[in-house]
């Protein structure tokens, strides 16, 4: 009896239609241009009920130096709909270290556009943005700071896995 050799394990891709990215320019603490295409990165979104809005994450699988995730609390997003000149918190975690860095709400990032093409999974978008930050997001601890003056991304939100409220 023959045994089936296991399949490699791939490379995780954003969206499954290969056209997922994320660019950002980050200066400060950290300084890097980050221009990551679809494939090898690693994308996550989902409903938030505290602002209302989306939460969108964004992380090189291929482990990048800097290892940073990006992680985006976009407020007043709602499934299927376009969004324009809203408010963004980010949050920027340097992977492996204890750097962490915060905007601490969304007044100091702005999404210019945001739109949604429904996908095959229910309740699954691919959902593109692009918008900026006008401020720093400073260190949890110490003193750094980072700015993340553009950013842009094309990545999934999956409204299926919204938090269920109990009335």
């Amino acid at each position: 009896m023959a045994v089936a050799a296991a399949a490699p394990v791939a490379a995780a891709d954003c969206l499954e239609s290969g056209d997922g990215y994320f660019r950002a320019r980050v200066a400060g603490a950290i300084n890097a241009r980050i221009n990551w295409p679809n494939s090898g990165t690693k994308c996550q979104g989902e409903s938030k009920s505290a602002p209302p809005g989306v939460r969108m994450s964004f992380q090189r699988s291929v482990k990048a130096k800097p290892d940073l995730l990006f992680v985006f609390g976009l407020t007043g997003v709602r499934e299927g709909q376009p969004v324009r000149a809203t408010g963004a918190n980010l949050t920027l975690i340097v992977q492996g270290t204890p750097k962490i860095f915060g905007t601490l709400g969304d007044s100091r990032c702005t999404v210019d556009s945001l739109t949604q093409r429904r996908l095959k999974t229910p309740g699954a978008y691919r959902v593109e943005a692009r918008g900026f930050c006008t401020q720093p997001a400073h260190a949890v601890r110490g003193t750094d700071a980072v700015l993340v003056s553009t950013f842009e991304f094309a990545g999934l939100v999956n409204y299926g896995t919204a938090p269920q409220m109990s009335h």
